[in-house]
């Protein structure tokens, strides 16, 4: 998921340096969007780890 977070944010500055405004904040958006969910996941991870022991 950090991939994919990571791919829509190279797209988004792709697409703002060649003027693409609305293409550049709808990826930036998605990007922002898999990355919390990404941190979530990851933090619940960490913790059922912890529990477990």
């Amino acid at each position: 998921m950090l991939y994919w977070a990571l791919v829509f944010f190279i797209v988004a500055i792709v697409a703002a340096v060649f003027g693409f405004g609305g293409i550049a904040s709808a990826t930036a958006g998605i990007a922002q969007i898999l990355f919390f969910i990404f941190v979530v996941l990851f933090a619940v991870a960490l913790i059922a780890n912890f529990v477990r022991g």
